[in-house]
């Protein structure tokens, strides 16, 4: 069993974000999906991306800084796109990641003043085609990382694997789960 603390994507804790985290339960893990917007919910990537970019970018990864407060330093942070923010900048900059699963995002590593840590592995999953996904900078992590996996998917879709959003793709959230269990399974 693998502790995993698991950030939503923009759009807030959709019905899908929270039926990935169950998927991960169910194979007998344990996944933290701590709420950064107060129960709020958008019905799209553009409405959600305009509420974070009100309520401020570092105030959401500070928000997901705080929930780590109370969890063992031995644990997984995984985030969907701009949860991977405060998962990516947990994974740099608190000591003791097990390793990271970045889903649809990731930033250079410059961005949280530290480098990746030695050793720790990270997963990232996007499809090549994704607008909002910045593939190029998934690239370059992966070859500056020296633990890091990039999984590209065929299509243009960005939430893919979160089945209550438009760009689902059933056969790529499949593959993109049994790969992040896989992931997991080697941490234990």
């Amino acid at each position: 069993m693998t502790e995993i603390l698991l950030f939503h994507h923009a759009q807030g804790q959709t019905p899908g974000f929270l039926a990935f985290a169950e998927q991960w339960r169910a194979a007998g893990h344990k996944v933290h999906t701590p709420d950064l917007y107060d129960g709020a919910t958008f019905g799209t990537v553009d409405e959600g991306v305009a509420h974070a970019e009100s309520v401020g970018f570092d105030e959401i990864i500070r928000r997901g800084l705080a929930t780590a407060a109370g969890l063992p330093g031995r644990i997984v942070y995984a985030g969907f796109s701009l949860g991977a923010l405060p998962a990516q900048s947990l994974t740099q900059t608190r000591p003791g990641a097990l390793g990271a699963l970045l889903l649809h995002s990731g930033v250079p590593t410059t961005t949280f003043g530290s480098p990746w840590p030695a050793g720790t592995p990270v997963q990232f999953h996007a499809m090549v085609d994704d607008e909002w996904a910045e593939v190029d900078v998934l690239q370059e992590l992966s070859r500056e990382i020296a633990s890091a996996e990039l999984f590209l998917y065929p299509g243009s879709g960005h939430l893919f694997a979160d089945p209550s959003s438009d760009d689902y793709d059933e056969p790529a959230a499949e593959l993109l789960m049994r790969r992040t269990l896989e992931f997991l399974d080697r941490l234990d």
